[in-house]
């Protein structure tokens, strides 16, 4: 299929999403997934970021567990299918995927070698932990639950790190979300954006608590970010 490359791992081979955008070579987005698997919304993100300039690509997190999730967002027995590959997910092996993933995208013909890590919820914490334990050009993380269980890595942050987080997030706690602010507060290259009134996954397409004007400036500060930080 056109829109799928198959990446050979350390661990294994596992399928990731891409979208070209029309001009290339071009750098790199490597989305990562929320507990849904490359499911249409991380496919819809990777085709509006295609339609910003980037190769987007959406690696397949849940490969080891379920090769190929792709659940509702709406659907209750999706969400309890998701939970229980989140809550099993290993995810110090994930970062070696991603970082698989990274490579091998960055030496992929229609690359220019930049690449930055992008991801929501559970991608979003896997975003900050690629930022810390690897070398990306930049890193963006939307509501990432559990961030807090890891800021003594944040000393080894060194890509520039766009963080979004919603103020009445029901799975990040307000003490999490001053944790997180209170570690990268001293970084120069961290900045952690808040929506006030907004809740989990307000930037999702279509998600229960969408925001329409709270994912616009997200996305907005995202799209900016990026193509200073990959130009």
């Amino acid at each position: 299929m056109a829109d799928r490359i198959v990446i050979e791992g350390r661990d294994g081979t596992f399928n990731v999403y891409i979208a070209r955008p029309k001009a290339l070579p071009a750098a790199a987005v490597v989305v990562l997934q929320e507990l849904f698997g490359v499911n249409a919304d991380i496919r819809k993100t990777c085709d509006e970021l295609a339609e910003q300039g980037f190769v987007a690509v959406a690696p397949d997190l849940f490969w080891r567990q379920e090769p190929g999730v792709d659940l509702s967002v709406t659907s209750e027995p999706d969400w309890q299918h998701g939970l229980r590959l989140y809550q099993a997910y290993d995810r110090d092996a994930g970062v070696r995927d991603i970082k698989d993933t990274l490579n091998a995208v960055a030496k992929l013909p229609e690359c220019t070698g930049k690449i930055a890590v992008q991801g929501y919820c559970l991608g979003a914490l896997m975003t900050f932990l690629t930022a810390v334990r690897g070398q990306v050009n930049a890193a963006v993380a939307y509501h990432g639950a559990d961030t807090e269980k890891y800021l003594d890595e944040a000393d080894s942050l060194s890509a520039p790190l766009l963080m979004h987080l919603g103020e009445e997030d029901e799975f990040i706690s307000k003490a999490a979300q001053a944790e997180i602010k209170a570690a990268l507060a001293g970084k120069a290259n961290a900045t952690v954006y808040s929506y006030p009134g907004q809740r989990h996954a307000f930037a999702r397409h279509n998600g229960t608590h969408y925001n329409a004007a709270a994912a616009a400036l997200a996305n907005g500060r995202t799209g900016e970010f990026l193509q200073r930080e990959l130009r």
